[in-house]
C-alpha cells in the first residue's frame, strides 16, 4: 500500500472498500501537474485504487495543497472501473478519442511494463495496469489526454461480459 503524499498510508477511504492510493511524483497512483492559473495553483490529479478504477480531477486554489485536495475529491467522485486480465493488462485493443486528444492502448505480455507518456502513464499505473502500449496522437494537452486515456479504459469490456449482452457463446 502506498500512502498520499500529503498525509499517512491509507488516509482517503473511497468507501468502497478499496483504498485509494497515491504517492506524489514517479511510481504512485496518483499524478500531479501544477501551475499557476492567473495567481492561482491549478492541480489535475488522478487517483486509483490499484484494481481497475482510475478517475481524475482538476483543482485550482490560491495555495497549491488545496488545489490538489479539491482535485483529489473530484477524481475520487468520478471514477470509471476497467476490467483488469492475465498479467494486469488490458483485455484488448481500445482507442478513444476526447476534443483533439486521441489515446491508442493495447494488451501487452507480462514483462512488457507501461509503455506511455506522462499522463497516460499517470492513469495506468493509477488503474493497477502493468503491461500496456499506449500511443497518443494529436494534442499534448494533458487534461484532454487524461481525459481519452479514462474514456478508453471506459470502453473496455471482457469476453464474458461481450457475450452476456449479446446473447451468444465466443468459445
Amino acid at each position: 500500500e502506498v500512502g498520499f503524499g500529503l498525509g499517512a498510508p491509507g488516509d482517503a477511504d473511497d468507501g468502497g472498500g478499496g483504498q485509494i492510493h497515491g504517492q506524489v511524483g514517479r511510481g504512485g497512483g496518483r499524478r500531479r501537474v501544477r501551475r499557476r492559473v492567473d495567481g492561482q495553483a491549478a492541480a489535475l490529479v488522478v487517483v486509483g485504487d490499484g484494481k481497475g478504477r482510475v478517475g481524475w480531477g482538476y483543482g485550482k486554489a490560491n495555495e497549491v495543497p488545496p488545489a490538489v485536495e479539491k482535485g483529489q475529491k473530484q477524481a475520487t467522485r468520478h471514477m470509471v472501473t476497467a476490467p483488469l486480465v492475465g498479467a494486469k493488462t488490458i483485455p484488448h485493443l481500445v482507442r478513444a478519442k476526447f476534443g483533439s486528444a486521441d489515446v491508442m492502448l493495447m494488451p501487452a505480455d507480462a514483462g512488457t511494463g507501461v509503455i506511455a507518456g506522462a499522463a497516460v502513464r499517470a492513469v495506468c499505473e493509477a488503474a493497477g495496469i502493468q503491461n500496456v502500449i499506449t500511443k497518443s496522437f494529436g494534442t499534448s494537452n494533458q487534461i484532454t489526454v487524461v481525459k481519452a486515456a479514462i474514456k478508453a479504459l471506459g470502453q473496455l469490456r471482457v469476453q464474458s461480459e461481450i457475450e452476456r449482452l449479446r446473447g451468444v457463446s465466443l468459445t
